[in-house]
């Protein structure tokens, strides 16, 4: 049977996760062991970081429509109550844009909302 020299794979693999922890500090920019592990990690925390940002963001729309919805006379638990019920389906993302952008607009939503709950 033939023999199987790795150098070449190996190197490969070796200057690959190199090259993704440049700009790492000390041994784990420069040794290989210490990169790998550097680099595995930043992926972890990177692979968290992106089921994060979901749930960072609804929370800051829910509290965008909150304050809204209080300077409208109501909370943002009835207010998404209140737009269940008129059967209005719009996402946080927009209503806090809605809110944001056109508070003319929000308040009629919450006129809906408020109607519907009554």
């Amino acid at each position: 049977m033939s023999r199987v020299k790795r150098g070449v794979m190996t190197r490969k693999r070796h200057k690959r996760i190199l090259k993704a922890a440049s700009g790492y500090w000390g041994q784990r920019h420069r040794v290989f062991r210490r990169a790998n592990e550097a680099v595995m990690k930043a992926m972890d925390d990177a692979f968290r970081g992106r089921k994060q940002k979901k749930r960072d963001y609804r929370k800051l729309w829910i509290a965008r429509i909150n304050a809204a919805c209080r300077l409208n006379g109501t909370n943002y638990n009835q207010f998404i109550h209140g737009l269940a019920l008129a059967n209005i389906q719009v996402n946080r993302k927009n209503l806090a844009e809605v809110a944001i952008h056109d508070p003319a607009a929000f308040t009629l939503l919450v006129q809906r909302a408020k109607d519907a709950l009554a």
